[in-house]
């Protein structure tokens, strides 16, 4: 079951990863003192990897907490 968490933390990683970039890109967005309307333009084209980012980091944590339990 080590292999199940290593696994596991490198997903997790991937995703904290992605959550990172995304926080940085919006931030940038802000910065850049754009309109309201191409800030939510902005926004939107970096939720999904937002959202993709969280749903692997909770993968990732999902599986080193079943590797942990069962090992």
């Amino acid at each position: 079951m080590d292999l199940l968490v290593w696994i596991g933390a490198a997903i997790s990683a991937l995703g904290l990863i992605g959550i990172v970039y995304s926080i940085v890109a919006v931030a940038k967005a802000r910065k850049a003192g754009l309109s309201d309307d191409a800030l939510r333009a902005r926004v939107s084209r970096i939720l999904p990897i937002n959202l993709g980012s969280l749903f692997l980091s909770v993968i990732g944590l999902m599986m080193v907490v079943v590797g942990v339990l069962l090992g």
